[in-house]
């Protein structure tokens, strides 16, 4: 899983002593609605979080979950990453940040810098990524990254439709001249 930092960002694998900070983002309503209620109601359940689903994605695939933080003072602002979800053919590019930081570029430099390390470390030439319906930020986000969308589709137990997007990323090395 991925390590880096950006102009404005230090991005790194989440640990379970993000609980907290996990913990206080899935509950913010924003995240509820557009992400989804995953029931985190304590640290506690954050950290199991973390453990039982976020950590299995870098262990399986080498991929997962970056806690993001501001690079001046560390403050953690939101998660950003890629998933590998059983009813995509790709990995998914994730993210959500807390209300406060939204609209100030955070998401879409993070997301940048997550799809750069997606081709050059792990190789991958297709991302995908979904979102809620009803969420045109995340829309235009993913527009602005390059992403085209296919059509709706039903994601995870429920059945629950998305919006699908994908975007083909550079083979590794067909930058370097």
């Amino acid at each position: 899983m991925f390590t880096f930092s950006t102009s404005r960002l230090d991005l790194r694998p989440l640990a379970l002593r993000d609980a907290p900070f996990i913990h206080q983002l899935m509950n913010e309503p924003e995240v509820i609605r557009y992400v989804g209620d995953r029931g985190l109601r304590t640290r506690t359940e954050a950290a199991a979080y973390i453990a039982d689903h976020l950590r299995e994605q870098g262990e399986g695939h080498g991929l997962g979950l970056c806690r993001v933080a501001l690079r001046a003072s560390s403050t953690p602002i939101g998660i950003c990453g890629l998933l590998q979800r059983p009813a995509l053919d790709a990995p998914d590019l994730g993210f959500a940040f807390r209300a406060a930081y939204e609209g100030q570029g955070y998401a879409a430099e993070a997301s940048q810098a997550v799809l750069q390390a997606a081709q050059d470390q792990l190789g991958l030439t297709t991302v995908t990524a979904i979102t809620n319906v009803d969420n045109p930020r995340a829309v235009r986000l993913l527009q602005r990254l390059g992403f085209t969308y296919e059509r709706l589709a039903p994601v995870g137990a429920e059945g629950t439709l998305f919006r699908l997007y994908q975007r083909s990323l550079d083979p590794p090395g067909s930058h370097e001249r």
